[in-house]
């Protein structure tokens, strides 16, 4: 029901909000020509369709999640909080590329910052918690379990912030980002039910966490807002997420890996979101190092392969392919210990 109501909310409103971003003139900024002309050939027809979509996504999850979780529920209070406030940084850095009609907002450390702040407030909210701890669980394998004492602190915060500019990355083609968050969601879903749920988590050889089960709502509430806002996302886009939404997405979910403790899960059901962030990494230290050399033609991954003549649509829905294999993979070490 969460995810039918934020769905529903999503194609019901999307019209609405569509409509009224493209009355305020909140249109989509490209990277300037002298940036790379090659993105700005491919994608010069986008220049002013509706971005700052997010709110859409942002406001059926979070009617979803208060029509349908328990509001008394920690994990639930927290991840609404952490996906509120990755969205308002996202809100910023939006509001700047417009106003100042440029494709960049906020500067690397006033971008960062917040993100850190709150990755550490999660962190110890996680490192303390009787029933969550610093214990790190390794995928595969049912013996081996890493504690990592306070330093789980600082794991939490790089996930939960890697998580969130990763998505936000990957956010460059129509439906790529929310397609692959889709997926992630449902791989989600499933595992906060098994985590929260006493017969099942003790059956498949995990950890018990009492009342991580109702984050099952909130997975399906992303799923759900998911699955509506790619109704107008998918190719050719008429609104576009931004920032507000990516950044969000993203920070959600890593919120959710930790209270679930299912961190490094994140690496291979967020495959596409790791090689996106890693070839940007790659594609930054290679210039640097190598005096202007680069590995990529362009970074992100996608628009490498987009400029490399692959068409849009093949590029993601190729993408999501990848991502559904990454999934299956992911609910199979539920097993496969």
């Amino acid at each position: 029901m969460a995810a039918t109501t934020a769905f529903l909310i999503s194609i019901i409103f999307g019209p609405c909000v569509i409509r009224k971003l493209r009355e305020l003139k909140i249109g989509q900024q490209l990277r300037s020509a002298d940036e790379c002309r090659d993105l700005y050939i491919l994608h010069s027809e986008k220049a002013g369709t509706p971005t700052m979509g997010g709110i859409i996504i942002l406001l059926s999850i979070v009617s979803s999640v208060l029509l349908w979780a328990d509001l008394q529920n920690q994990y639930i209070v927290f991840t609404t909080i952490a996906t509120l406030w990755f969205g308002g940084i996202g809100f910023i850095d939006d509001y700047i590329k417009l106003s100042k009609k440029r494709s960049k907002g906020l500067g690397i450390l006033q971008k960062f910052l917040p993100q850190v702040a709150m990755g550490l407030v999660i962190g110890f909210w996680v490192y303390g918690d009787l029933h969550l701890g610093s214990r790190l669980d390794i995928p595969f394998l049912k013996d081996i379990v890493l504690n990592l004492g306070v330093f789980y602190i600082f794991f939490v915060m790089l996930v939960v912030v890697g998580c969130s500019n990763a998505v936000n990355l990957t956010d460059g083609l129509d439906g790529l980002a929310i397609g692959c968050t889709i997926l992630v969601a449902l791989t989600y879903t499933i595992l906060s039910y098994v985590c929260g749920h006493a017969v099942f988590s003790k059956y498949l050889l995990i950890p018990f966490i009492p009342g991580a089960g109702e984050l099952t709502i909130f997975c399906a509430s992303i799923l759900g807002a998911g699955l509506g806002f790619l109704w107008f996302n998918c190719f050719p886009a008429s609104v576009f997420m931004g920032d507000i939404g990516s950044l969000a997405l993203g920070g959600a979910i890593g919120t959710i890996a930790a209270f679930i403790k299912k961190e490094l899960l994140l690496v291979i059901v967020g495959g596409i979101f790791v090689v996106e962030a890693l070839s940007v990494i790659l594609q930054v230290g290679s210039f640097r190092l190598r005096k202007g050399k680069r590995i990529f033609k362009v970074a992100p991954l996608h628009h490498h392969f987009q400029v490399s003549g692959w068409p849009e649509s093949k590029v993601i829905v190729r993408f999501w392919i990848v991502g559904i294999i990454l999934a299956v993979l992911t609910l199979a070490t539920l097993k496969i210990r």
